[in-house]
């Protein structure tokens, strides 16, 4: 609970960006999974020197402090649990672009598609693209150490960070990594801070490694008449000597939705969207490979885009999907497992038989080229208790088969519970450990993580 006289400290320390009222409580209390815990207080800081004052409050004051982006995390990674002070990143948004050291740096309430869009102008690449990059910041990928459908080729956040700045749970700012391409200074704490979901400290300004721009972008749709078709094709493609940017899986009820979402006709029961990128002659090349591959798995029809403007419409569909599902069910349970490449094709016949078992629907899609399927159960409140065994049964059956509960979600509060299934528990217990170390008041998004 914030005390009246902490109250008075940070209302010195943000004056009237610091706000009480039960709209910014609610507005603030809830993320994409709809789980909302209110907070007592929001503050919009402007400046690292607030956030550092800000958590020295909080240390002192033993209460709880929140780092939030745009709230569009799926695990409640940014839900206020215990109560306390969120702080809302929306006016730190500086960006800065330096050619020659090809690096971005970067405030984190910069949105993930404005840092994309500023790299172009200087013929760069920021290649993470997490579906939400039109909403997203940067703040918030680098806490859930976010990924998106380039990472088969590309990587995911993590591996585009060269330096970071945080805030320590005392309120202390320090510097890590020096924005350079190469560093093997001491631990990697770069890759302790990216992905801890704010439970380690507060990053106030990353430095982002960027690449040049590959000339060109262009993607064949596959659609399949069933899905075990279209998953074994994936493999394949895998395994074909060539490596895509994307390599994306669609069902067909997130086919139908995200076609009616765009007033489309989409009539598939499965669908593969590839993405290949760099200069013409070899993306032409690869892309009549992985055509004749794909025709060996029976393909209802092949879609190549042509032009940046095809290329556009074709990923729109895809990026449609989350929203569009949105509107068929009042809750959509959404879960993003990982397996093996090879297990791709069992996973997808899993799920669907899991589904069925429970009487609930569920949509499959998500990034078959790195293993990362996205399930959503979509269900009516009365199927929560089904919904929340479908899971579990699904968490098992991943971590059986060598996988991970989450590939880019986070753990959050959602899967908290499960997180020790799939570490087991020493490595958990040195999880906690690290925690109570930078940590030891718990004042840093407590609840998040650990069950």
């Amino acid at each position: 609970m914030v005390s009246g006289k902490a109250k008075k400290e940070l209302a010195r320390i943000f004056g009237k960006r610091l706000k009480e009222d039960l709209s910014h409580r609610i507005a603030y209390s809830f993320d994409a999974t709809r789980i909302s815990y209110p907070p007592e207080l929001v503050a919009f800081p402007l400046k690292t020197k607030e956030i550092s004052l800000a958590v020295k409050t909080a240390a002192e004051y033993k209460f709880p402090i929140i780092a939030r982006g745009s709230g569009t995390g799926f695990s409640g990674g940014a839900v206020p649990v215990e109560g306390g002070l969120v702080l809302s990143f929306s006016k730190m948004r500086s960006l800065e672009i330096r050619k020659q050291e090809m690096i971005g740096i970067v405030e984190p309430g910069v949105i993930t598609e404005e840092l994309q869009h500023e790299a172009e102008k200087y013929g760069l690449f920021y290649p993470p693209d997490p579906a939400s990059l039109k909403n997203s910041t940067i703040g918030g990928n680098l806490a859930e150490n976010a990924g998106g459908p380039r990472c088969l080729k590309y990587g995911v956040t993590k591996n585009y960070v060269l330096g970071l700045e945080v805030v320590l749970p005392d309120g202390e700012v320090i510097s890590i990594g020096r924005g350079l391409q190469k560093n093997v200074a001491g631990y990697d704490l770069i890759s302790l801070f990216v992905g801890s979901e704010g439970t380690l400290g507060i990053i106030t300004k990353a430095y982002l490694r960027l690449v040049p721009k590959p000339p060109i972008a262009r993607s064949i749709r596959a659609d399949f008449k069933n899905v075990r078709d279209a998953s074994t094709a994936a493999t394949a493609v895998l395994y074909s000597g060539i490596l895509p940017s994307a390599l994306e899986f669609m069902d067909k009820e997130s086919l139908k939705a995200a076609g009616e979402y765009l007033g489309k006709d989409i009539s598939a029961d499965a669908s593969l969207l590839i993405q290949i990128d760099g200069d013409e002659k070899s993306v032409n090349s690869q892309l009549k490979r992985i055509a004749k591959v794909l025709k060996e798995y029976r393909p209802i029809d092949i879609l190549v885009s042509t032009s940046d403007e095809e290329e556009e419409m074709v990923w729109k569909l895809r990026r449609s999907i989350s929203s569009a599902i949105s509107k068929l069910k009042p809750i959509k349970v959404n879960e993003d497992i990982v397996v093996p490449r090879g297990k791709i094709p069992d996973a997808v016949d899993f799920i669907y038989q899991l589904a069925g078992k429970q009487s609930i629907d569920v949509i499959v899609f998500g990034h078959m080229g790195d293993g990362n399927i996205h399930v959503n159960f979509m269900i009516e409140k009365e199927q929560s208790e089904s919904a929340s065994g479908a899971v579990e049964e699904l968490f098992k059956w991943v971590i059986e088969q060598g996988g991970s509960i989450s590939g880019e979600h986070g753990i959050g509060i959602t899967k908290a519970k499960y997180l020790e299934s799939q570490l087991g528990e020493r490595q958990t217990q040195l999880m906690r450990e690290i925690k109570r170390l930078l940590d030891p008041h718990n004042i840093m998004n407590p609840g998040k993580i650990f069950s």
